[in-house]
Order: structure tokens, then C-alpha cells, then sequence
């Protein structure tokens, strides 16, 4: 894994010494593919194609925030604990906080300036699923939201993950009862399941399904809430294999309770706005 590109030198203003990390340049390059595929889907619908970057903006502004609010109150020991480090470390983002909020701010801004929501929401579709399928990638090559351990042909040690996939990283911060056979096979280093390729891979799918249905003859908002369905199954799915700690529901992690509420929402949403019965407010 390359969790850290390069050191910035002592002599850098403010960076000096600091890691470029390769999480920080592929969530910049999910932005930045966000941005241009939005640009076209705005185009393709007769709109000033600029505006994109503009509603990009408060997209960054709301993620950011919102992600690192999800994981603070997720996480709200280490707060207590720790209060300045766990609000301004480095690492700590949950998609579903930036989500969230990024989708108030932008609709907010969608209001202010006019653009048609839903029209502009069926743009935003294909732009979100390829800007998460490359932000995992990120995710991937820091060694970060990893599965469980596993002793099949798809397992990829994390030794320099975050944390690192060891068995007693892995018993100690998520809870999970590692079976004694795989440390023995395989050491302190475990093979686990590498659930960002997993959402990477899946994720791209819905993007060129997507990418296909953009001439839908359906009410306008459709598009983005099969997307949100879509994307809802997706993360239900690969939350089986991933190594958590916020399991609070049973069985269920709260990410996984959050999905199941996105699929009912969306998929009772495009039931409706199937061949223009109704319309997501344009």
C-alpha cells in the first residue's frame, strides 16, 4: 500500500515535514471527477455548464464538515478523551456525514440560483457514483476501511493500514474474535477483505448503468433515486465484510441501518416518478 506519496520539505510554509497521503489526492481527484461529470450532465440538459463548480463548492464544503461531524459523534470517546486531537487529526471521515450535509448545502445553493432540482439531481447521479468508486480508491491505497479476515484467494494484508491488519489490531478496535488457525497460517499480518475494491468495483457498475439511463423518459429526479437505491444496496452489502466497531443494532452496523433507509426512500421515490407521474421539483 502507499499510504504517504512523499514528505513535503522542512522549508515548506505550513506543510513542511507532513506527508502528501494518497487518501487526500484521490478524495481531490473524486471531486475533480464529480465536477466534470456533473459539467456534462448539466450541458446534456441545457444549463451553464460553470454552474457545476459552483454547486462543487458547497458539495466539498458540506463533505468535509459533514464527514468529520459523522465520525467525531461516532466516535465520541476519543472526543471526550481528547477533544482538539480528535477534531483536528488528519484521518476521520464517514461518507454517509458528508453526504448528508453536502446534499443540504446543494440543494440550498440548487434553490438559490435557480436550477431545476430534480433535473439537476438526475445530473448529480453519475457524478456521484464515480466520485465515490475513485474516493474508495483512496481508502484502498492508505489502508483504511478494510473486512474482515480472510483466508480466500480475494485477501490483501494491510501491515501499514490504519490501523494496520493485525490480529490483535483487528480484535482490540473492532471487536472481532479472530479464528487462531489464520494466525497461524499467516502470522500477526491477517489477509482481510479488501471491501474498498469492492465498493470501487460496484460502485463503477452503477456508474455506467447510470450513464445509460440518462435518457430515462421518467419524471424528473428519477435518475438520482435509483442511484440512491442503488447505492444504498451497494453499502448494505460490503458493510458484511467490513471490519467495524459500530455494530449497535444487533447484527446490523449503523451504516448498514442508514442504507436500508436510503433503498425505501429511493425506491418508493422512483416508483413515483415513473414515466413522469410526478416530478421531484423539476
Amino acid at each position: 500500500m502507499y499510504p504517504n506519496l512523499f514528505y513535503f520539505p522542512e522549508w515548506f510554509p505550513i506543510l513542511g515535514g507532513d506527508p502528501l497521503t494518497s487518501f487526500s489526492v484521490m478524495m481531490m481527484m473524486s471531486f475533480l471527477t464529480a465536477g466534470y461529470v456533473l459539467k456534462a450532465g448539466l450541458t446534456r440538459e441545457g444549463h451553464n455548464a460553470d454552474m457545476a463548480w459552483d454547486l462543487l463548492f458547497w458539495a466539498i464544503i458540506g463533505g468535509l464538515i459533514g464527514a468529520r461531524l459523522y465520525y467525531v459523534l461516532l466516535h465520541y470517546p476519543r472526543l471526550l478523551a481528547d477533544p482538539m486531537g480528535t477534531l483536528f487529526s488528519r484521518g476521520g471521515f464517514v461518507w454517509y456525514g458528508g453526504f448528508l450535509l453536502a446534499t443540504a448545502l446543494v440543494v440550498w445553493r440548487v434553490r438559490q440560483i435557480g436550477l431545476p432540482l430534480g433535473k439537476t439531481a438526475d445530473a448529480a447521479a453519475p457524478a456521484l457514483a464515480l466520485a465515490y468508486a475513485v474516493g474508495r480508491v483512496g481508502c484502498f491505497l492508505v489502508g483504511d476501511d478494510y473486512g474482515r479476515p480472510t483466508d480466500s484467494w480475494v485477501g490483501i494484508a494491510f501491515p501499514n493500514g490504519a490501523p494496520p491488519s493485525t490480529a490483535s489490531a483487528i480484535s482490540s478496535q473492532f471487536g472481532i474474535t479472530v479464528d487462531p488457525a489464520m494466525i497461524e497460517r499467516y502470522g500477526e499480518v491477517l489477509p482481510v477483505h479488501p471491501t474498498q475494491l469492492y465498493e470501487t468495483g460496484i460502485s463503477t457498475l452503477i456508474f455506467l448503468l447510470l450513464w445509460r439511463l440518462r435518457g430515462h423518459g421518467h419524471g424528473a429526479g428519477w435518475l438520482f433515486m435509483v442511484w440512491l437505491a442503488l447505492a444504498g444496496a451497494e453499502r448494505f452489502f460490503v458493510e458484511i465484510f467490513r471490519a467495524k466497531d459500530d455494530r449497535f443494532l444487533g447484527v446490523f452496523t449503523l451504516a448498514q441501518m442508514i442504507s436500508l433507509l436510503l433503498v425505501g426512500f429511493g425506491t418508493v421515490w422512483m416508483l413515483k416518478l415513473r414515466r413522469g407521474k410526478g416530478t421531484a421539483s423539476g
